[in-house]
């Protein structure tokens, strides 16, 4: 980190940080997005803030999750984060509670009920999920992607998406019901577009978003 700058962490995020940088608390966005925050998807009330107030110097960040992380690129591009997905944020990167548009994935979502967290700003937003992460492109020929709502991290907050149950090939809803019950696989996503997910709690999947 450069003298001056600073980012904003999960309360126990930092590892270790060099002399020239000080750690405190903050309570980010105001009492009712940091209330929002902490009792809708489980992150912390305050957050530390990590600035580098006499010069420059490095810290080390360590995610809830078992796993790798992630740093995304938040500007032209913004995202919606998973519960307990966020590890940190560059200075500029606002990270809001925001009220589902999707009521299907509000009601049966494993993506944080009615409240998801929602990136604003231009900055960095670090990630995190379970085991080791891989990054895949998806092209439009390719078309829908179906993925465990268990597994999503985050994905395009521009990105429109379905709440379902897997399909058994013609077998109408009973036999849907009937696929989902015998193969063990609950309520699944379905995207088109750029997603970020740990598929079987050890892999990470990004498709980036094209004109489909």
């Amino acid at each position: 980190m450069k003298q001056g700058e600073a980012i904003y962490c999960e309360s126990d995020a930092m590892v270790m940080v060099e002399q020239n940088l000080e750690v405190g608390g903050k309570l980010r966005g105001g009492i009712f997005q940091a209330f929002m925050r902490k009792f809708t998807s489980g992150e912390s009330l305050f957050q530390q803030q990590i600035k580098a107030v006499k010069g420059a110097g490095e810290c080390l960040l360590s995610p809830n999750l078992d796993g790798d992380m992630q740093i995304l690129e938040v500007g032209q591009r913004q995202y919606i984060l998973s519960d307990g997905s966020f590890v940190a944020a560059t200075e500029h990167t606002i990270i809001k509670a925001k009220v589902q548009s999707n009521i299907g994935g509000a009601l049966f979502g494993g993506t944080g009920g009615f409240v998801v967290m929602e990136t604003s700003g231009q900055g960095k937003v670090c990630i995190s999920g379970s085991g080791t992460l891989l990054e895949l492109d998806i092209t439009p020929e390719q078309g829908e992607v179906t993925i465990d709502n268990g597994h999503v991290t985050a994905w395009d907050a521009s990105l429109n998406y379905n709440i379902g149950i897997p399909s058994s090939g013609g077998g109408g809803f009973v036999g849907n019901i009937v696929n989902s019950f015998t193969s063990g696989e609950g309520l699944v996503i379905k995207f088109r577009g750029h997603v970020v997910s740990h598929g079987f709690r050890s892999w990470q999947f990004k498709f980036k978003l094209r004109e489909i």
